[in-house]
């Protein structure tokens, strides 16, 4: 399979990378940029983690509404000595 890059910036930012050493070739290049689409996309699905309902907490979307939960006093509650 041959490949062809058509954006010149590519082509440049490709030569810069192997010619930094990060890479020896255009193949090890390739893989790890894929490696790394794979890891990504594992990450991003919802039942992998919890990432996307905390990142979602996080962005607040609706930032009127109080995200802090209630503090309330207990009254039955013994004092426990260990």
């Amino acid at each position: 399979m041959n490949l062809e890059i058509h954006r010149p910036e590519l082509v440049r930012r490709v030569q810069a990378q192997i010619q930094s050493g990060h890479f020896h070739d255009t193949d090890e290049l390739i893989e790890k940029a894929l490696d790394a689409l794979d890891v990504q996309g594992a990450s991003a699905s919802p039942t992998a983690t919890g990432a996307v309902v905390l990142a979602a907490l996080q962005a607040r979307p609706y930032p009127d509404i109080d995200l802090t939960p209630p503090r309330v006093r207990l009254t039955n509650v013994r004092d426990v000595v260990l």
